[in-house]
């Protein structure tokens, strides 16, 4: 390993490396678990296709078909918590929280039509 001078020079605590210099993204939209395990059933759709191209087909269907109706569930609860943040919420006095609610619909909205 070679011996890195700027590196070195850099005070204790600051971020060394291009990974640690990213910005953390926005939250995930489903659990890994969740994300995991389609990804599984599709990987597993596409390793069999060549031996059993229709029933390939039927499970990556089936793994699209889970991955849009959890995505669609996320979405509505996420819909729901913004709404209930924002909805009883007098405009003249609590106009911070309001501009952080249309914050999050816009990435959310953004993050959407990015897919």
């Amino acid at each position: 390993m070679m011996y890195d001078q700027t590196r070195a020079q850099q005070p204790e605590g600051q971020p060394r490396g291009r990974a640690e210099r990213r910005a953390a993204g926005p939250e995930p939209l489903l659990p890994s678990t969740e994300r995991d395990a389609i990804s599984v059933r599709l990987g597993h759709a596409l390793n069999t296709f060549a031996d059993t191209p229709l029933e390939a087909l039927e499970e990556a269907e089936s793994a699209f078909d889970e991955a849009t109706a959890q995505l669609a569930n996320a979405l509505a609860e996420r819909r729901r918590v913004l709404r209930a943040g924002w909805q009883d919420q007098d405009p003249d006095t609590q106009s911070d929280e309001l501009r952080h609610a249309l914050r999050q619909y816009r990435e959310i909205t953004q993050r959407l039509l990015h897919l």
